[in-house]
């Protein structure tokens, strides 16, 4: 049995970086589990996760809140950013995605929140998703 939290990450990963309009604004290769040293341009981290047990009599279950964040490095703007990430919910909300060893039954955006880093102001975009998920 894999894990949901990883399973669902892999989906995400997958679907994002084949979608042709987001590497369009980001270019390729620009979605990373951890965050790049001296990236520039516009990348997209997999951010913080909370997982619940959402378990039913009969099934296993899990909630997960997860948060993508579009980070607009030395040579990106808010705007763009604010444009990958509008991409990025186009892109997963309501998304139907083939998740390993799990069924994904919703997954629906939540928030989206520009804010800029303290020590050098940049821009970043944190969208926050909420998704269920059944084990196989």
């Amino acid at each position: 049995m894999s894990d949901p939290i990883l399973a669902l990450r892999a989906a995400v990963q997958a679907l994002l970086v084949a979608d042709a309009s987001l590497t369009a604004l980001i270019g390729p290769t620009r979605v990373f589990d951890e965050a790049p040293r001296a990236a520039r341009g516009l990348y997209v981290v997999h951010g913080e996760v909370e997982a619940r047990d959402w378990s039913t009599g009969s099934d296993e279950g899990c909630e997960q809140e997860f948060v993508l964040v579009v980070w607009a490095a030395e040579s990106g703007s808010s705007r763009q950013a604010l444009e990958a990430a509008g991409r990025i919910v186009a892109a997963l909300h309501e998304a139907d995605l083939a998740l390993d060893g799990h069924r994904l039954i919703n997954l629906r955006w939540l928030t989206s929140r520009l804010s800029r880093e303290a020590r050098k102001g940049l821009p970043s975009v944190a969208i926050r998703f909420r998704a269920v998920t059944e084990t196989l």
